[in-house]
């Protein structure tokens, strides 16, 4: 199985233990890599997606979902100033992912209206705890899943903004597997048991 290595390391290895007790014969391979890796062409048996799923030749089995929310540092809002409504991101450093899946779009909620801004920035990263850590450093503002920075929020390294125009952004979570009648009993009982243990 592949996944990324926050959410691998955060939500899936403390409940693999029960699984592997379960079924002592399945061989448990596990990559935590923040690469995509390619399920359709055989490089893992089982892969955790976020987000609006590119390829549909695969099944797909949802997990769960995580919200979204953009924060940058007390640093970066005493420097560049808080943002009050979302266009005044427009002159601000935004900290985007590097997946040409992802649009470079942060979604909105304003009078009732849903819509969508062109974020531009000056850093990309593969994955949303780097965008984190990069934010509490005050290199700029981004949009990370709330579990990726919840410690930083605590803490007061990171400041939610635009709150009260976030649209309930979130992702689903997907476990992605080749389906049909061929698939093997190993994986649709490891994908019916991370359904079942991360209800």
């Amino acid at each position: 199985m592949s996944t990324s290595i926050l959410y691998g390391r955060m939500f899936l290895v403390p409940v693999l233990g029960d699984f592997v007790r379960r079924y002592p014969d399945i061989l448990l391979d596990i990559s935590l890599t923040d690469t995509v890796v390619d399920i359709a062409g055989g490089q893992a048996d089982v892969g955790v997606r976020f987000g609006p799923l590119s390829d549909g030749s695969l099944t797909a089995r949802k997990l769960g979902e995580t919200r979204k929310v953009i924060v940058a540092s007390p640093d970066y809002l005493s420097r560049r100033g808080s943002p009050q409504v979302p266009e005044d991101l427009l002159t601000h450093d935004c900290l985007g992912f590097n997946f040409r899946r992802v649009a470079p779009t942060w979604p909105f909620l304003k009078d009732g209206h849903e819509y969508s801004l062109i974020i531009k920035g000056s850093v990309e990263a593969n994955n949303g705890e780097t965008l984190g850590q990069l934010a509490a450093e005050g290199v700029g503002v981004t949009r990370v899943g709330i579990e990726t920075v919840q410690d930083q929020i605590r803490s007061g390294a990171l400041v939610p903004l635009l709150e009260e125009f976030n649209p309930g952004d979130v992702e689903e979570i997907n476990a992605v597997f080749v389906g049909g009648a061929h698939t093997p009993v190993r994986v649709r009982s490891f994908v019916d048991y991370l359904v079942e243990a991360l209800r």
